[in-house]
């Protein structure tokens, strides 16, 4: 685009945009452009008021725009037409308007609003910034987009070009590419900004509170994208920062929170970006400032603001306005706290704190005495809450005392004391939080300062502190004590400590305890040897405030650092002599004292060697020892009572004992560690003997000692607190063993004695894991293996020779204790072995033996198990057991271990003593009561006994009554306890243990019933009884009472109980159980459902026991008497639940194959049962139950029956199908998916080939009996389909032998049945004397005749019989025969065999039933199930392998049955038809069967009756039917058989009295065998033909047998197919009766097959025919029709159209002058021919043009040039008439439309020929009439005025028509000038033309002048002609008929629709006319005027109105 382009684009404006009149496509954001131009301005404007309407129900406050820009008179104001202020004032108000609905622009309302904004005021042109703002903030949503779309912003120069990729995809503007231009325009940036200021000023007057909720959109918008923009920028720029700062101080200044705060995160993201000028910092801080003083309510965010600000620039830029400002602040401390848990306040604390403290120092005037307590107040409240930095409060440190120098220097005297009580608390305050800052700053300044008064105003300043005493200055000394303390002159050191001490014994007020501490320990670590001792003296003076630690430390550091001198150690060692003493903890005697002088020898050796840098290590052992041995001899036991004790037990010892022990234990191992090794053992082994010495003098308590400390590593409660090593441990064995080597035999004898402890604990040595531990122990029993008073001597003995396994494995000592027990028990004379294992067991079942020791040694013991055993370990399990009381269950964890390996010892060989002693059972029970879990990791000690109830455990009790007690307690424990894991145990010992299930019987009787009762029958008795008793007292007995509870869950162990001795035993009890579960009184009291269901669950598992293999059991094992039968039926009967009810049939199911006889009689009504109840379940566990009890059941009964009699084997037959009858009854209410799998495993069950018929028959009773009784008659068909499907499933099931066995037996079963129902009373006579008593036959069951209608029996037998026939035929069926027929083919075919058999004597005996009953009412269903078995016939022999087959059919073909004859001709022909491969053999024999039906066609009788004849003809139709499909089969293979087959059809086609059926199949025949035939056929045709031709012309026949004319038809069709250069002569007959025969189909509706033969025949002319012999043919033809039969003629043309479609173009050129010569004659038709009925002459003439169309259009341009103008001459030709004109025109109008474009071509010579005639044909001009009755001779002149009207109007429309097709397809500038001028005129002069009156008139305008005129004037492309058209047509307007004004303004109106934009050139010309118009006296016109300028305003876009 050119530089001036661009400024003219600058230039233009708004209201000059051409789309702004245009109404194609207007601007919209809720429709689519096209939609909306289609709407008016009232439409918008009501849209835009309902939407104003809304919004005013959200804001009240846009009402005032509804007298502005909604109002009535924006209606008409038109802004581009308007003034500058006009619209400057209309700008403003809209952009108020958008400011204003910004935030509710995603709103419906607000869409609406703005859709009349840019409809009426064009604010996408003109306001499109004020737009864009409204919009922006919600510019990722599709609306924002749908916006942009409507901005003209194509030019890059426009301000919001950067939006114009956005419009074409019309995507979200993305945030990013907002951001980028945000920071790269900064035009934006301000427009953004700028975009807030005026939202914030439009509404001004709604903020409340600081808040405006409208604006929150706004705010959010602003903040996100100047704060992104800011931070997506690489480098802010001078220029950003200038842009944004103005916008800044407005938001800072504004009282509105949500702007401020938007503010705020700008200023924080500037500061964290830029670094500023020092001058802009200041500037924002005092606003920032200010700011939070005019909001409190954002403190928090503005001081965080100021945080960051400070943070991110330079330090010290900030002037002093600004702390005013921040001072003022209430809340700023406490804000500030807030922003410190979470953020760092350093920053503004630094600025913060140098001015506070100026402010409190600085007094300069009144005015800063009356702040100053403000400031004071705010200092202290920074000090107290805010936690400065380390950095902070060194520099808060200094400033204070530096402001404080520097006001003092300045102040006067006076003024400075005042000062002083201003600032001491503040001072006070700041040293208290933080002390060492405080003296970092005193200590700096103190070092820096000269003069006096400088030290004078330190020391006021220091007098202000709480540690002032610190520094005062000491009298001695010009310094304080503080530098005193760290003076460098000793002798001021000294005085500063002799000054502490002084203040220690007075008090020490001012001082600090820390300081003191630290002073006193620092002096400690001086140089100089007097300080330190003077540091020493005041330490005594103050040991309480000292710390431990730090002293100790202290101390020691001291003692590395000295070398002291003689004095010094004189000096020490008096102390330490002096300290010694004074750690005695009691008065001691001079001996005492003496035996501690070696410690000072010793101590003082120690220094001096120290201090003459000599090794002390030895002498320091020497004073460690000798501190040790005072400690063991100051060491005293609190109470030696325990000594005397034959057992130290630390479990039951105090506090105290067990330190004592503790520190005894901890003295030995240091003892014995020292003495084992190292310089020092001589003098660790002197120790020992003091220790042995006072504490341990007694052997025995020595032994006591050794034996505790032997053994206390298994300790797991650990009383003592002391872990012994296994190294001491074995140092204590070796130690033992020493001393024990040095006893006498006397205390040897105590030691080893049995209350000793020694044996016991070596033999807990023993089982250490650590081998020496074990080698140690091993060596001590060596020691005492002489001792044989010893009751452990038998037993050390044999450990010792065992010595070397017990060192090698640790495990190995139970084995060892073990073989010694055994050894005992077997050898009598070795008892002593048993003395010493009892005399250990008596140790661990003492009380004082401690629980550790005893858990040890029972774990050595624990393969060791007996009755004695048990016997003496008893007395601690109840001790134990005592222990376990409910309240005070306290166990130590070696105790509850202990429990748990004595209740172990209750096993299989200490089982026998449960029964000898009560005591022993009774402890054992009560272990299992015992529900205590001392410890999570261990079970509770009832499971630990629980566990001990093994099967061996069980079964080595021997006694039953002890069994039954404890399996009674283990039902008592499941019943009441209610931990799951006991429970899981019980369940799990009552599983593994062995029962009599005897004693199981009786835990489940009554209370009364411990014997079981042996019968049924005394159970019964035993029950009558009961009750009697219950009826005369009217209370149940309590004894008599089932705890059902407790009868449950034993139910439920016995579930899974497999090892149960004696089974049998439960049935009596769980039968008596059942029959009280059905009592009514149990039954109302408690739901037991769930326990019948464990009752015959019990019962099932006890007949699977008994009878793992399902057969009988013997009288011996269980009696038959006692299951009783009856009960489980009726408690299936009673019971409602499902699981109940499959319980009890699965145990029935087991009862079948026990007790078979006893379920025989019981097994109807389980079945019933069945088939009412559990059958209609939908689960899988019933269908499961259902078959485990058909398969349990049904094949016992089977299998009892079987090689019985055949009576019983009848009875056996009966009852199964009476159960089948049960399933078929209950199958209606069996879930559908369900049915066929329980009949499927019924049958399975059964034996389907035995009695499947059985389940067929039954299922065909119930259908005609039930179903299709209740079924309407709509739906009886439906379900006969549905349920025949069902059952071809349930057939196909099964093998492919069981379904042909069974149909065989069906059939057999219905050649029984009586032929009806009155045959059946007859029998019963006969049958009823003799077979009175006669038992029910299977017969019977299936279909009892005498129960039943002689119609159900005729429905049953129908049924029967088409099933059989449907499942012949179904595809499962026969897929089952093929895969079978190559496995079993033998068996097959017999089957098959049989079944042909059966079915043919089932026919023969239907067949003479249909004679029977010829004449009775059921002839009909007989006739029918005649035909039925047919079809079974025909699918069975479907079946049959083909060689079989043709042999059967032959045979069958010579029956004297004509119906059997013909039954087997259609086997055949549907064999042939199915067929389509054939063995050679087998077309053979075929074709021999050609003779047999030749036969049967031509077959000649006698006399016959009227039915036989036509059957006969029927079988001779179907015979020839037959040969038919021979010929198609094989005919071409082997044409010379089929010869003799065409002569005799054509025989029979010839003969005229054959019976007409018989001649259409004969037709047929001879069709099918002349096409397979071919030449062969030929020497038949002169007989053929003729006969066939005949046939059609016998109308009569044809219209009553329709077959019968199809089939000539065909025959004709077929042979002109075969034959078409061999039936010429006979063609003109064969085309003259299609053309008959077309019209005759056309009346003939009910045969639509006629006309697609015939279509077919003509087209097989058309196309084998030669052109040399179909075209004179065809002008034969017509010559022959065109007087007398015109309307054949049609028919005749189709075939010529058809033959020339189908002509090459070779043959086309030869015969074209030919077809020419015969186009103009049949053109000719209308003038020749025409008799005055036009219409069938228009008919006719079309099927011509039609014609000669089709080879129009296979001419070229060269041969269709000349064929055209010879056409044209044609109709102008001399002499001839003007129908011609008629014809042609028409013919050119065809052609036209045909060629289309090609047409205009040939047309240019056409347009003065049509402007002539179009004069002529207008009778406005002429009043001859163009059609005159001279051209024609006819009477009636009436008559020919009106023929001649209408053909004039129909050559005048073809004229039209043919026009407006040129015009149409006219792309050649066809239509010049001159052209265009010579039709002008005629066109528009026919608006005129009142040619056939008004309706006529009518058709020509709207249908043909109108789009003919309308589409000239398109073609003629030019605006000049078009205002010359255009004027023509406005002259007409003023013609003297409304009829002509209303056609010229319909012509206006399509004129204006084609040009459309293009008309507005003629528009100025045309408002004047339709003004005239508007008031025209004919109200029609006027209304058309109204529409017409309506349209022409949707057309133009423009509106009109106002130009009238």
């Amino acid at each position: 685009m050119t530089s001036l382009a661009h400024q003219l684009k600058r230039l233009a404006l708004p209201q000059n945009d051409s789309n702004l009149l245009s109404r194609r496509v207007v601007a919209s954001v809720l429709f689519d452009p096209k939609d909306a131009a289609s709407m008016d301005r009232s439409t918008f404007y009501a849209l835009g008021c309902t939407g104003l309407e809304e919004l005013m129900g959200i804001d009240p406050a846009f009402s005032e725009f509804q007298e502005t820009l909604f109002s009535q008179a924006s209606l008409t104001l038109e802004r581009s037409v308007q003034t500058k202020e006009v619209n400057k004032k209309l700008d403003k108000s809209i952009s108020l308007f958008l400011t204003r609905l910004s935030p509710y622009f995603l709103l419906k309302p607000a869409l609406k609003c703005i859709e009349w904004l840019i409809h009426r005021f064009h604010i996408h042109l003109f306001n499109q910034d004020s737009l864009i703002a409204c919009v922006l903030p919600y510019h990722e949503t599709k609306v924002f987009v749908r916006v942009i779309q409507l901005l003209k912003i194509e030019d890059p120069t426009h301000k919001w070009h950067w939006l114009h990729g956005l419009q074409k995809p019309g995507v979200p503007l993305a945030r990013g590419t907002l951001l980028t231009h945000c920071y790269k325009d900064l035009g934006f940036m301000d427009f953004i900004c700028s975009l807030v200021t005026d939202s914030v000023k439009a509404y001004s007057g709604f903020v409340r509170d600081g808040n405006c909720p409208q604006l929150r959109v706004i705010f959010s918008f602003y903040a996100s994208t100047i704060v992104s923009a800011l931070d997506a920028v690489e480098k802010i720029t001078n220029s950003i920062i200038a842009k944004l700062l103005p916008f800044v101080q407005l938001g800072l200044k504004s009282n509105l929170l949500d702007y401020v705060a938007a503010t705020y995160m700008i200023v924080c993201q500037m500061a964290v970006k830029v670094v500023m000028e020092a001058q802009l910092v200041d500037s924002l801080t005092v606003q920032l400032c200010k700011c939070l003083r005019r909001t409190p309510q954002l403190s928090r965010e503005g001081l965080s603001c100021i945080i960051i600000l400070l943070q991110n620039q330079k330090e010290g830029v900030v002037g002093p306005k600004a702390f005013g400002y921040l001072c003022a602040i209430p809340t700023l401390v406490s804000t500030l706290h807030c922003i410190a848990t979470v953020h760092d306040i350093s920053p503004l604390l630094r600025y913060l704190l140098p001015h506070l403290i100026h402010s409190v120092m600085a007094q300069d005037d009144e005015q800063q005495n009356e702040s100053l307590s403000d400031s004071a107040g705010l200092l202290q409240s920074v000090f107290q809450d805010l936690q400065l930095s380390s950095n902070l409060e060194n520099t808060a440190a200094k400033l204070l005392l530096e402001e404080y120098v520097s006001c003092s220097s300045e102040l006067p005297s006076d003024r400075i004391s005042a000062l002083n009580q201003k600032i001491q608390s503040t001072v006070r305050q700041f040293e208290s939080r933080y002390p060492c800052a405080l003296d970092v700053a005193l200590e700096n300044h103190a070092k820096n300062v000269s003069s006096d008064h400088e030290k004078c105003v330190l020391h006021q300043f220091i007098s202000l502190t709480m540690s002032c005493g610190k520094y005062q200055i000491l009298p001695d000394s010009d310094t304080s004590l503080i530098l005193s303390l760290n003076h460098p002159l000793p002798s001021v050191r000294n005085m500063a400590v002799d000054y502490l001490k002084e203040i220690l014994t007075s008090e020490h007020n001012g001082f600090d305890e820390a300081f003191l501490k630290d002073a006193l320990l620092e002096r400690i670590k001086d140089d100089v040897p007097e300080i330190v001792l003077s540091a020493l003296k005041a330490l005594q003076l103050h040991m309480d405030l000292m710390d431990a630690e730090e002293t100790v430390s202290c101390l020691i550091s001291l003692l590395h650092r000295i070398k002291p001198s003689a004095d010094w150690l004189c000096a020490i060692q008096r102390r330490q002599k002096r300290h010694v003493y004074t750690i005695q903890p009691e008065q001691t005697s001079s001996e005492e004292v003496n035996e501690c002088l070696p410690v000072c020898v010793i101590l003082g050796e120690f220094l001096q060697k120290m201090s003459s840098g000599i090794n002390a290590e030895r002498e320091q052992g020497l004073l460690l020892l000798s501190l040790l041995r005072l400690f063991i001899t100051a060491l005293k036991c609190p109470d030696s009572a325990f000594k005397d004790e034959p057992w130290w037990n630390p479990e039951k010892m105090d506090a105290n004992t067990c330190c004592y022990l503790h520190l005894m234990f901890r003295l030995f191992d240091v003892v014995i560690s020292g003495a084992s090794q190292g310089p020092l053992a001589p003098c660790f082994k002197s120790l020992m003997q003091p220790l042995l010495q006072v504490h341990l003098n007694e052997p025995i308590t020595l032994f006591k000692f050794l034996s505790l400390l032997w053994g206390y590593n298994s300790n797991l409660g650990d009383q003592l607190d002391c872990r012994v090593s296994a190294i001491l441990q074995t140092q204590a064995l070796y130690v033992g063993k020493a001393l024990l080597c040095s006893q006498p035999i006397k205390t040897l004898n105590v030691l080893a004695s049995g209350s000793s402890p020694v044996v016991p604990s070596l033999l807990m040595c023993l089982c250490s894991g650590v081998c020496e531990v074990r080698r140690a122990a091993i060596a001590l029993l060596h020691s005492l293996s002489g001792v044989v008073s010893s009751p452990y001597y038998p037993l050390v003995e044999n450990l010792l020779k065992s010595s070397e396994e017990i060192i090698a494995d640790p495990s190995y000592l139970s084995q060892a204790l073990s073989k010694v027990y055994e050894e005992g028990l077997i050898l009598k004379d070795k008892k002593k072995k048993l003395a010493s294992i009892e005399q250990l067991l008596q140790c661990v079942q003492l009380p004082c033996c401690p629980a550790y020791t005893c858990k040890t040694l029972l774990r050595a013991l624990q393969d060791i198990h007996g009755e004695p055993i048990l016997a003496v370990l008893l007395p601690a399990v109840e001790r134990l057991l005592e222990q376990c009381a409910p309240d005070s269950c306290t166990f130590l964890p070696d105790e509850a271990h202990l429990l748990q390996l004595l209740l172990s010892k209750f096993s299989e060989a200490s089982a026998p003593i449960l029964v000898k002693d009560p005591r022993c059972l009774e402890v054992f029970i009560r272990a299992l009561g015992t529900s205590a879990k001392p410890y999570p990791t261990m079970p509770s000690f009832q499971i630990i006994a629980l566990e001990q109830i093994t099967k061996p455990f069980f079964t080595a009790l021997g006694d039953e009554k002890i069994q039954q007690k404890i399996i009674s307690v283990l039902f008592d424990l499941l019943v009441g306890n209610k931990n799951p894991a006991c429970a899981q145990t019980i369940n799990s010992v009552f599983k593994v243990i062995a029962v009599d299930a005897e004693l199981v019987a009786n835990e489940l009787m009554p209370v009364d019933k411990q014997k079981v009762t042996a019968t049924v029958q005394q159970t019964r008795r035993s029950k009558m009884q009961t009750r009697k008793t219950q009826e005369s007292s009217g209370v149940v007995p309590e004894e008599n009472v089932v705890s059902w509870p407790r009868v449950t869950l034993i139910l439920e162990l016995l579930q899974h109980k497999k090892k149960l001795r004696r089974a049998q035993c439960l049935v009596p009890a769980l039968f008596n159980l059942l029959s009280r579960c059905q009592e009514p009184a149990s039954a109302e009291q408690e739901n037991l459902e769930y326990t019948k269901q464990l009752i015959l669950s019990c019962l099932l598992n006890v007949c699977q026991k008994l009878s793992p293999d399902g057969g009988p059991i013997s009288k011996d094992v269980l009696e038959e008497d006692k299951f009783n039968v009856e009960l489980v039926v009726q408690c299936v009967r009673i019971s409602d639940m499902p699981q109940t009810h499959h319980n009890a049939l699965l145990l029935l199911g087991a009862l079948a194959g026990v007790f078979p006889e006893k379920v025989l009689h019981n097994i109807m009504p389980i079945f019933t049962f069945m088939g009412s109840n559990i059958m209609r379940l939908d689960d899988t566990y019933s269908f499961q139950v259902i078959n485990k009890t058909v398969q349990a059941v049904i094949p016992a009964l089977i299998k009892a029956n079987e090689g019985g009699s055949a009576q019983s084997e009848g009875h056996m037959e009966t009852v199964v199908s009476h159960i089948v009858h049960v399933f078929v009854d209950a199958l209606p209410h069996v879930p559908e998916h369900r049915r066929l799998p329980i009949l499927s495993q019924l049958m399975n069950t059964l034996g389907p080939s035995r009695f499947l018929w059985v389940l067929m028959l039954l299922l065909f009773k119930q259908h005609a009996t039930q179903t299709s009784v209740s079924a309407t008659g709509a739906e009886k068909e439906a379900v006969v389909e549905r349920d025949q499907e069902f059952w071809i499933s349930v057939c196909c099931e099964f093998e492919i032998k069981e379904q042909l066995t069974s149909m065989i037996r069906i059939l057999q079963y219905l050649m029984t049945l009586p032929q009806d129902r009155e045959e059946a009373p007859e029998k019963k006579r006969t049958r009823g004397r003799s077979a009175v008593k006669k038992e029910e036959t299977v017969s019977d069951v299936i279909f009892n005749v005498e129960a039943h209608s002689g119609k159900d029996l005729r429905h049953f037998k129908f049924l029967s019989v088409s099933f059989m026939a449907q499942l012949l035929g179904s595809d499962r069926f026969v897929g089952k025969v093929a895969d079978c027929e190559d496995l079993t083919e033998s068996t097959l075919q017999a089957l098959q065999q049989n079944l042909l058999e059966e079915v043919l004597r089932y026919i023969h005996a239907v067949a003479r039933c249909v004679e029977d009953n010829a004449d009775k009412p059921t002839a009909k269903f007989w006739r029918a199930l005649l035909s039925k078995s047919y079809d079974i016939l025909d699918k069975v022999n479907a079946l049959l392998p083909m060689d079989s087959f043709i042999m059967v059919m032959r045979g069958l073909m010579g029956n004297q049955l004509a119906s059997v004859r013909r039954k087997a001709m259609e086997l055949l022909n549907n064999k042939l038809q199915q067929r389509t491969q054939w063995v050679e053999e087998q077309i053979t024999v075929l074709l021999e069967l050609i003779g047999v039906l030749l036969k049967i066609v031509g077959r000649s009788h006698g006399q016959v009756t009227a039915p036989e004849e036509e059957e006969l003809a029927i079988n001779r139709q179907t015979a020839l039917y037959s040969l038919k499909l021979l010929c198609r089969n094989f005919g071409s293979a082997h044409q010379e058989a089929f010869v003799p087959v065409l002569k005799k059809a054509v025989e029979l086609v010839a003969n005229k009295d054959e019976e007409k059926n018989v001649m259409g199949s004969a037709l047929l025949c001879v069709a099918e065998v002349t096409s397979t035939l071919k030449a062969l056929a030929i020497p038949q045709l002169h007989s053929l033909m003729p006969a066939v031709l005949d046939t059609l012309k016998e109308r009569k026949d044809l219209l009553n047998n329709e077959i019968y004319l199809l089939s000539a038809v065909t025959a004709l069709q077929r042979v002109s197919e075969t034959l078409p250069h061999f039936i010429s002569p006979y063609l003109e007959d064969t085309i003259s009766q299609i053309a008959c025969l077309t019209l005759l189909a056309k009346r003939l509706t009910s045969c639509p097959q006629l006309s697609v033969r015939l279509s077919s025949l003509s087209a097989t002319l058309a196309t084998k025919v030669p052109p040399r012999v179909l075209i004179p043919t065809i002008t034969k033809c017509y010559c022959t029709m065109v007087d007398a039969q015109q309307n054949r003629l049609g028919p005749l043309m189709i075939i010529l159209k058809e033959h020339i479609t189908r002509m090459e173009k070779d043959q086309l050129n030869n015969h074209q002058s030919e077809l020419t010569s015969f186009f103009l004659s049949a053109l000719d038709f209308r003038t020749q021919h025409c008799q005055g009925d036009l219409k069938k002459t228009g008919e006719i003439e079309g099927y011509v043009i039609d014609c000669l169309l089709v080879m129009v259009m296979k001419l070229s341009e060269v041969t269709f040039r000349p064929l055209f103008f010879k056409l044209f001459d044609w109709s102008k030709m001399d002499g001839a008439s003007k129908n011609r004109l008629l014809t042609y025109y028409r013919l050119a109008d065809s052609i036209a439309n045909k060629l289309k474009g090609l047409f205009v071509l040939f047309a240019g010579q056409l347009v003065k020929p049509i402007s002539e005639l179009l004069h002529q044909l207008n009778i406005s001009h002429t009043e001859k009439p163009f059609f005159d009755s001279d051209d024609e001779e006819e009477e009636d002149s009436d008559d020919d005025d009106e023929d001649n009207v209408a053909k004039s109007s129909l050559l005048l429309q073809h004229v039209l028509d043919c026009l407006h097709k040129i015009f149409l397809y006219d792309t050649q500038r066809f239509l010049s000038k001159e052209r265009a001028d010579a039709l002008l005129g005629p066109l528009v002069d026919q608006l005129e033309n009142m040619l056939g009156g008004d309706e006529i008139y009518k058709t020509h305008i709207t249908k043909h002048l109108v789009p003919c005129i309308a589409q000239f004037a398109v073609a003629m492309g030019d605006d000049s002609q078009w205002k010359v058209l255009n004027y023509q047509i406005l002259l007409k307007t003023r013609h003297s008929s409304p009829k002509v004004r209303f056609s010229a303004l319909v012509m206006l109106l399509e004129l204006a629709s084609k040009l459309r934009e293009n008309y507005m050139v003629l528009l100025p010309e045309t408002i004047p006319f339709l003004a005239e118009l508007m008031e025209d006296e004919c109200e029609e016109v006027e209304q058309q005027v109204q529409k017409v300028i309506h349209e022409m305003e949707t057309i133009l876009g423009e509106p009109l109105q106002s130009y009238f």
